[in-house]
């Protein structure tokens, strides 16, 4: 039998095309000596090239850090005596305040478990005479002062260390379980009893602590009984701290009104906005 001629192979090509399709016809032998069929392969096309596509790179956002408080800002932050309504006359000597009743050295030997609590117990008053309950600030701050009658109002806002403010905050917290009542002895052997109970204080900034503090003794001879409400607000790394009361009792709703206006009056300052006035006085 005859071989039959090798077909050429057709090459099928697009100009519009990227690759050629090439199709290889192999030749077959029809002789009968059982040769195998020719077999076809047929290319693939190219397939299409895509870039690689760069990973995507996750960002993570940076939390927005608040300026320092400034001189200015923390001056601009003090609440008013439209803040806090009633008959309060800001007073330009706030600075030298200082009760004397909170002057005393605590009873040692009445501790009779718990000695070490004295020394903070001695804390607290020498704090509250000193007014720095939440330790001297490590950056800007400002005070004012507010009288009416025989009580005061004293407000403060400052920059702290953010590690020491919170160690000052959980200390006030600890202070009624620690120092829930004690004895202070005056320099001429006075006894005065010191009780501390926890305060409630309003649902503003980031923490918050607050204390209800009476000391009884003598005022110019005659028995004498101070009254303080005490309040520790963190905005940040800032905070405000509002002391109000005296011989006529505490002055617990001054001292809500105070950390409110107060705590938005920071808030607004760290903001780099400018503190909205308070509602001024009527009649």
């Amino acid at each position: 039998m005859t071989t039959r001629p090798c077909r050429p192979a057709r090459v099928l090509a697009s100009a519009l095309a990227v690759s050629a399709l090439l199709t290889t016809a192999a030749c077959s032998d029809d002789g009968d000596d059982g040769g195998s069929a020719a077999s076809g392969v047929v290319a693939s096309p190219v397939a299409e090239k895509s870039p690689t596509a760069s990973p995507r790179v996750t960002r993570t956002p940076t939390a927005s850090v608040p300026p320092r408080l400034t001189s200015a800002g923390a001056r601009a932050a003090l609440i008013t005596e439209g803040d806090i309504e009633d008959d309060w006359n800001q007073v330009k000597d706030a600075a030298t305040w200082g009760d004397k009743l909170l002057v005393g050295k605590v009873d040692v030997a009445a501790f009779l478990t718990a000695k070490a609590n004295a020394a903070e117990c001695q804390r607290l008053l020498d704090a509250l005479y000193d007014d720095d309950l939440l330790g001297k600030p490590s950056g800007a701050d400002a005070l004012t002062g507010f009288e009416q009658d025989d009580s005061r109002l004293l407000y403060q806002v400052g920059a702290y260390n953010a590690v020491r403010l919170s160690a000052s905050l959980a200390w006030l917290k600890s202070l009624p379980v620690k120092c829930d009542q004690f004895t202070a002895t005056d320099a001429k052997g006075g006894k005065r009893t010191v009780q501390v109970t926890t305060a409630s204080v309003p649902n503003q900034g980031d923490a918050r602590q607050g204390l209800h503090v009476t000391v009884q003794g003598t005022a110019n001879g005659e028995p004498a009984t101070l009254t303080l409400d005490v309040a520790a607000v963190r905005v940040g790394n800032d905070a405000i701290t509002v002391t109000a009361g005296g011989l006529d009792g505490g002055e617990h709703d001054s001292l809500e009104l105070a950390v409110r206006k107060g705590a938005q009056r920071l808030k607004d300052v760290q903001a780099g906005k400018t503190p909205a006035p308070g509602p001024g006085r009527t009649g």
